[in-house]
This record gives C-alpha cells, structure tokens and sequence, in this order.
C-alpha cells in the first residue's frame, strides 16, 4: 500500500492554537516553495478563524492572502476549515450567501473544503456540500467528535454514511479537544472502513498529549490521510508535529513519501518565526504544555483559557474548579452538543451564569436562548422539558432546518456597500463581518486615495481667495 497522506496545518491551524491566528501571509511566502515540494496531500491555508483574523487584527483582505498562497504552490492542493451555514461567522447565514461564498473560495484557489457542524446536523452543512461539489471542489465532510453516553461508534457510523450519500468526497473525524484516544480511534476507524468506501481522514490536537498515539493506531487500522504541523508550531494546543510522526511511521507500510531534508529546512524557518513571536508576546509558552484535564472535563484547551478570563472578571476565579464540575451538568441538560464553536462558547458562559449567580439558569444568553428554540439545529438528544421550561417559558421550538427560515440577502447586502465594493468578494466579506469589513474598506479607500500634500506644485496650495 502507498503511505498515509499528510495534510500540514501550518498556515491555518497550528498558528491558530498557538498564537491566535496572527500568522502574516508576508511570514507564509519565503517558505512558500519549499513546503510545495515537500510532497504534502494539502497544505490546510485558510477558513477556521484565519478570516476574521486578517481584518480584524492583521488588515489583510483575507481573499488577497488566498490568491497569493495559490500563486506561489503549484503542486499542492490547498484546504481550508468551513463551518457549515455559520460559513467563517459565528451565526447562521442564507443559503445565497453560503453557496456565493463556496464559489469563490474554489474560484480564488481553494481545492478541499472541509465542512463541519457544530451540532453534526447534517442539514447545516448540506447546502455547503452541495455547492463544493457544484463548483468542482473536494467536500471533504468532518464528524466533530465527542463522547457522552449517546455518542458511540453506531452514532458516527450512521453519521458517516448520511455523510457520503449526501456526496462527501472523504470523511475527517475532527477531534477538536484531543480526547479522541489511541484504541478508541482504532475501532471507529476499523469500523467505519467496513461501511464507506471514501478516504478517512483525521485531525486531532496534542492538548491531552495523546495525539501521536491515536494518529498510530488510526492509521494502523486503515485511516489515508492525518493533519499534521511542522514542529516548531506543533504540539501543545496545535497538531502532532509533522516531522516525528512521519520519522515514527518509518520501516512501516504507512511510511509517507515525504521528503525529509526539506522538512527539516523548513522547521529551521519556522523556529526563527517561533523565537520573534516568543519576544513579541504573540506565543505564550502556557499552550505548549499538555493539559490533562482536558481529558477529565473533555473541555478544548480555548475554553479553559475563556472560563479563567470570565471567572476573572467577576472576581470569582475561586470557583473555577465549580465551573468545570457544572460544564458536562449543562452539556446533558443542553442535549450533549459537541464542544466546539459556538456550543463550547455557549455551555461555558452558562456553567459560569449557574455557578456564580448561585442559582442554576436565573440567567440565559439569548444565544442559549435560541440554540434551545431549534434555531442553531438539532441536539444530539431531546433537550428534558423541565430544562426549556426554565430556558424558554412555553415559547415554540423550531423543528426544521434552521437556514429555511431566512431570506435570501446577496442582493441586499451589495446595495449597503456599493461605495466600497472593488472586487465581488468584498460583498461576502461585509455579509460575514458587517462592522469590520466596513473598517477594513474605508481605510482601504482611504489609503488607496492618500494625497501627501508635499508633493503638491507650490501653485496648488494655496487657494484664491
């Protein structure tokens, strides 16, 4: 057999979980070349929160950044993270907008989207499946992985397979929080190669220091393709390091072809690039260690961090250990979502609410609110009527596919910017990120228009009176 593909997480994930995605494309291209030789399946480049990090923090037209990358790798694919209808935002968004959006990310050099849900309702990412095959992409669809007591291998098995007759090219088990462990990983991936017959893919994080392991045994039990980051960005929060699971897979069947050499020039870059975000404060060593409550609440490595910052604000950081014991109560009363974007933001800032207020649900965000009225999708289990009585009163629960209820809103959003618009894709970037795109074009036109009046004739400056 041919060896197992690695996909390199580098210029997406890995600088997202170590230090907040705020990677510049400037720092990406002097490496560009070698990583395009190395012989990686895809280099992961794009979506996740690499998006909203380029305008927020980095102004950078993330779209720009998309059509340089390509430009400079001509033999490897590229891959980007989309969250389903929630595309790269944080809420649901039409189905025009999310098929636009699909179209142009292939159009500008994406070549495998992997979808996912938060809630692994396949009626949110259908729509994104559908246009990626339409537009002649790879629809690469991701289980977000997780454990309670409904989720078990018959769940991701139905999974999988709704997953390739809806027309999923390959299948990704995403383990956000690295509790996905070694021999659990064998049996699902055994299991789930006698039922699909499309590659299987998986993407893990060291958090747990686990990873390694399950990326072996995975592989060992027929898993084609593993997500891996170059060492000097890997391990901690990010991916297994690329260059000791490769040397780990060797005198093996499942030995990549890979080249070596290269890989070792390119972690000499990327330690340079490590050291200058060590002495600007960007890397905070704290996200190297491995975390092993990680594997006692199964809460991400971001989220700990999000519930001592909240906890912090109230003054109240002697009930951490409280907290966590409330996170997995709050899971099951919500029906056992995953813990990934945006449930991990919602069932933390909860347990936080029940904790400190003294009193369980006295205080619901709207966005919990309307995750219990149906409107985020559907829980892995029927949320208990006692729960939506305390969260929802008698209010209607929403059954269908949450995206069903909303207008199409393509057109709309192009006549609010047409001041701004200079390229189509500025029109996704507002629908996306309305405050922030509109920051972004203004001083892109300001900057674009930028007169420096001392290379003005001396005649123009001064006016008749």
């Amino acid at each position: 057999m041919a060896g197992v593909k690695i996909t390199e997480t580098v210029l997406r994930d890995a600088h997202q979980s170590l230090i907040a995605t705020r990677m510049r494309t400037e720092d990406m291209l002097p490496i560009a070349e070698k990583l395009d030789k190395v012989g990686f399946h895809s280099l992961e480049v794009w979506g996740g929160a690499t998006f909203d990090s380029c305008l927020r923090f980095l102004n950078e037209d993330p779209w720009e950044r998309l059509r340089v990358l390509r430009k400079a790798f001509k033999n490897t694919k590229l891959q980007m993270l989309l969250r389903g209808q929630n595309l790269l935002g944080y809420r649901h968004y039409p189905d025009d907008i999310v098929e636009e959006f699909v179209k142009k990310s292939i159009e500008n050099g994406i070549d495998i989207i992997r979808v996912f849900d938060a809630l692994n309702d396949t009626r949110n990412i259908k729509t994104s499946i559908a246009a990626t095959k339409k537009y002649g992409g790879h629809a690469q669809a991701a289980i977000s992985y997780t454990t309670s007591p409904v989720h078990n291998n018959k769940y991701y098995i139905k999974l999988a397979k709704e997953m390739q007759s809806m027309g999923a090219d390959s299948i990704c088990i995403k383990d956000m929080s690295g509790i996905l462990l070694p021999y659990a990983a064998e049996e699902l991936v055994r299991e789930l190669k006698k039922v699909i017959n499309i590659p299987i893919q998986i993407h893990s994080h060291f958090t747990s220091g686990i990873a390694n392991q399950t990326y072996m045994k995975a592989v060992e039990a027929g898993a084609d393709i593993i997500d891996t980051a170059i060492s000097p960005l890997g391990m901690g929060t990010s991916q297994p390091a690329t260059e000791s699971m490769i040397a780990s897979l060797e005198d093996s069947p499942y030995y990549p072809e890979i080249d070596m050499e290269l890989l070792l020039e390119i972690s000499d870059y990327f330690k340079g690039l490590r050291d200058r975000y060590l002495k600007e404060g960007l890397l905070n060593t704290k996200v190297l260690n491995v975390d092993v409550n990680t594997l006692k609440y199964q809460v991400p490595g971001g989220m700990l961090s999000n519930l001592v910052s909240q906890l912090s604000s109230q003054g109240a950081l002697d009930k951490f250990e409280d907290v966590l014991k409330e996170v997995p109560k709050v899971r099951e009363d919500f029906g056992y979502p995953p813990l990934v974007t945006p449930m991990s933001q919602m069932v933390g800032t909860q347990a936080v609410f029940n904790i400190v207020l003294g009193e369980r649900y006295k205080m619901v965000p709207n966005e919990a609110k309307n995750y219990v009225k149906g409107l985020y999708g559907k829980p892995t289990v029927p949320i208990k009527e006692e729960i939506k009585a305390k969260i929802i009163g008698d209010e209607q629960v929403f059954t269908g596919r949450p995206a069903d209820l909303m207008e199409p809103q393509l057109s709309q959003f192009k006549e609010e910017i047409k001041e701004y618009i200079e390229q189509d894709e500025d029109v996704l970037t507002y629908a996306l990120f309305p405050q922030v795109a509109l920051n972004f074009f203004k001083q892109r036109q300001a900057e674009k228009y930028k007169i420096d009046s001392d290379l003005l004739n001396e005649e123009f400056k001064t006016y008749p009176v």
